[in-house]
């Protein structure tokens, strides 16, 4: 018996899989490859935040497949997004996973191109400008500044279930890092709060929650930590916004009034 008829042989598939970065929101902001990757696709299988101006951008003949996830409302489930991917690149050259901002931030990017690549299907990431970083810059806010911050984080504030590591080490970032941006985190912002200060961060830090960033449509909503629950629930703010906290919030007040048109 030679080597050919015990090896088992690897499924081809016609496309490439493409996790492609939407940005923010603001059609301005997205890349020349993210594109013209939605200019020439077959198929476009797209996030819940992902703008209308962005996906008018799509091939007008592609097939478009919304399989997008909002806190308590879900279109598909990760493993039925994952497995529609690999169907459709069996039969189609061009399949784009739209995700809004980064496919890497908070967006389970790596989780669906890992199981793309077990099995087989040419990927590729064109990477997208992330809210954290767009969303607080429209509003004003420098992430980091010579003379208030020279650190920043990252942190989600809405876990998976059955994480490898259940919760967040807020006490860690409270101590680690002068600029805190935190994704999908108003539904627990008074449990995170109540971390963060627990953690040593002073009730008088500035918190600034940006929502819809970098849309016609952005607000934003500017406080302390003693403050910012009541704040939200005064006002009915809500999600989808990014908290950015941090001594850089006070800029706002000065850099607001350039934000982009």
């Amino acid at each position: 018996m030679n080597r050919e008829d015990t090896n088992e042989v690897e499924k081809k598939y016609l496309g490439k899989v493409y996790l492609v970065g939407a940005g923010p929101g603001d059609p301005g902001l997205m890349t020349l490859k993210g594109k013209a990757l939605l200019e020439c696709a077959d198929v476009v299988i797209y996030d819940a935040l992902v703008s209308p101006a962005i996906l008018a951008m799509i091939n007008p003949n592609a097939e478009k497949i919304n399989a997008g996830k909002r806190m308590g409302r879900h279109s598909l489930l990760q493993s039925e997004t994952t497995q529609l991917l690999i169907d459709k690149a069996d039969n189609n050259a061009v399949v784009v996973r739209l995700k809004g901002g980064d496919p890497f931030i908070f967006g389970r990017g790596g989780e669906e191109m890992e199981e793309l690549v077990k099995a087989g299907i040419p990927t590729e990431v064109v990477p997208g400008i992330t809210s954290g970083i767009a969303a607080t810059a429209y509003a004003g806010i420098p992430l980091t500044h010579r003379l208030y911050s020279s650190s920043v984080t990252f942190v989600t504030g809405h876990e998976a279930a059955g994480k490898y590591q259940p919760t967040v080490n807020w006490n860690a970032i409270a101590r680690g890092s002068e600029t805190i941006v935190i994704y999908m985190g108003i539904h627990n912002l008074p449990y995170i709060v109540q971390e963060l200060h627990a953690a040593g961060l002073d009730l008088e830090t500035p918190i600034a929650l940006v929502r819809w960033g970098t849309r016609p449509d952005q607000e934003e909503l500017i406080g302390k930590l003693k403050t910012i629950v009541e704040q939200v629930e005064t006002t009915g703010f809500g999600a989808p916004a990014i908290a950015v906290i941090g001594s850089v919030v006070n800029m706002h007040s000065i850099l607001s009034a350039c934000r982009p048109v």
